[in-house]
């Protein structure tokens, strides 16, 4: 099927907006529906692809066009359907983009389901334009009994290949997370079935579903998967996609029960947060455990998503994934939970390279009167995860030094304190300042021994009197006393280099010698 015939179809009615010829000449290979900024990872080459737009917006609008339709083009898709129903319109910025990229562009009307489109192309991939169906009239008429039921996937792909001697088969997430598995299938280990869904050579297929993040689709894996028709595995997949679509809206309702609680928890004074805890389901009496976490400003709506998938990675007895009104995402689990959650985090964060998954978890409440600090330490938790630099879950309970704890303060809160304390100190431009500086950083790691401190800098004891002297005038501080030497050991921990990092390196180092720019 070439790009000119899925347009030439007039029931689906799409609008051509730019192309040339011979772009509409090229063939299509399949079809993907993404709404991501960059959709290159997830394009194959000689892909139609599908987007509702929901990325784009009128702030920035150009960039954002820009880097879609270029991922587009890098990826080799052969068309791009943009969806009017979210702005009305496709907007100009896209289509100029598309010109620019040389990538073929249509309107989709807001009546046409996405489902339709895919159809067209995979009914005419595979035996023209028929309509007939792959699975057995009482097969399908069982299967649609099932997902208006909401049955569990794993009746429905059992149902679904049952007349097949396809062996085993799998719904797997990104993750790793097998969702269902036939009767008698082994199970697949969480980092083995995470590599099959990430693989380009056909072993994990798809499933189409509107909308899921990054770390919600499922995939399809059938081992013998290449014995299954092209079409039958259209249907299969299909099937699976409405069983997904109805998984979600369930969760979805408990999203929002769940928000109800984050407002409860954020505002202790709105009300006694019992009754939200009983209508999430969770039980009146923990021990619980808080986590929330974020995928940075760029990445709205995603760090739910994440935390959905990794609480669903880890089975708990009960929980409870919401948003707090600032819209980050956040989860009630029982406390077993935590020590299965921390190791599942990594497998979570690389289902989405370009966003960091940064979490916090607090330590156990007991009750529901208990969950609003605890909220507020798996928040701090947060916080000291955003400081590490990388996607990661920081524990409250693993802040037990000084350091460890000082990552949970805002970065312009410690570099205020810093330059309290420090004084002149602070700013290290003249090479007699960054003497002072090492020094005090060598003393204080030397647990204020004069002569084990001149031997590390290679000074005359004298020397260090000297600079300690003039380290206390600059700072108002006393060394001799315990209280000023914690003070000053905290303003160098929470003092920061010009990439926001903390800057204790030569705190942890002090035994290592000092460069000339730092001799007096």
């Amino acid at each position: 099927m070439h790009v000119e015939h899925l347009l030439q179809d007039e029931s689906l009615g799409l609008r051509l907006l730019w192309a040339e010829n011979a772009l509409l000449k090229r063939e299509i290979s399949g079809v993907t529906v993404t709404d991501l900024e960059d959709p290159a990872r997830f394009v194959r080459p000689d892909e139609v692809v599908l987007s509702g737009l929901v990325w784009w917006s009128a702030a920035g609008g150009r960039d954002k066009a820009e880097r879609f339709v270029s991922g587009l083009r890098d990826a080799g898709a052969v068309a791009l359907l943009a969806g009017e129903e979210t702005h009305g319109s496709v907007p100009a910025d896209l289509v100029e983009a598309c010109v620019r990229h040389g990538v073929p562009v249509a309107g989709v009307p807001a009546h046409v389901m996405f489902r339709a489109i895919t159809d067209a192309v995979y009914l005419r991939q595979w035996g023209g334009l028929s309509r007939h169906h792959a699975l057995p009239e009482h097969v399908r008429v069982r299967l649609d009994r099932l997902v208006a039921q909401d049955a569990d996937p794993a009746l429905v792909l059992a149902t679904v290949l049952a007349h097949l001697d396809a062996g085993p088969a799998y719904v797997l997430t990104p993750s790793g997370r097998t969702v269902a598995a036939t009767p008698g299938a082994a199970p697949l280990p969480a980092r083995e079935a995470a590599v099959l869904t990430r693989s380009h050579s056909g072993a994990a297929v798809p499933v189409e579903a509107d909308p899921a993040t990054p770390y919600e689709r499922w995939y399809l894996h059938l081992p013998d998967g290449v014995a299954v028709p092209p079409r039958l595995m259209q249907e299969i997949t299909a099937v699976l996609g409405r069983c997904q679509e109805a998984s979600a809206r369930r969760r979805a309702d408990g999203h929002r029960t769940a928000a109800e609680l984050g407002r409860l928890l954020t505002a202790p004074e709105a009300g006694d947060p019992v009754p939200a805890v009983r209508a999430c389901g969770l039980p009146a009496e923990g021990p619980y455990r808080v986590v929330v976490a974020d995928t940075g400003a760029r990445h709205d709506g995603l760090a739910r998503g994440a935390l959905t998938e990794a609480v669903a990675q880890v089975a708990p007895a009960f929980s409870a994934v919401g948003h707090l009104p600032d819209g980050t995402a956040f989860a009630v689990v029982p406390e077993d939970a935590a020590a299965d959650l921390a190791g599942i985090w990594p497998l979570v964060a690389a289902c989405e390279p370009d966003a960091l998954l940064h979490g916090g978890l607090a330590s156990p409440a007991t009750d529901a009167a208990g969950l609003p600090g605890a909220l507020a330490e798996a928040r701090y938790a947060l916080t000291s995860a955003r400081s590490a630099g990388s996607g990661t879950l920081t524990d409250a309970t693993t802040l037990t030094t000084v350091d460890a704890l000082l990552t949970g303060i805002p970065t312009e809160v410690r570099v205020t304190y810093s330059r309290g304390v420090l004084g002149p100190l602070f700013d290290t431009e003249s090479a007699s300042a960054a003497a002072l500086l090492n020094t005090l950083e060598v003393f204080l790691a030397h647990d204020g021994s004069w002569a084990r401190t001149a031997e590390a800098l290679h000074l005359h004891v004298n020397t260090v009197h000297y600079r300690i002297q003039r380290i206390e005038h600059f700072t108002g501080r006393d060394l001799s006393r315990l209280r000023d030497r914690l003070d000053l050991w905290a303003a160098l921990l929470c003092r920061t280099d010009t990439s926001g990092a903390p800057a204790a390196t030569a705190v942890r180092h002090a035994g290592s010698s000092t460069s000339p720019a730092r001799r007096p």
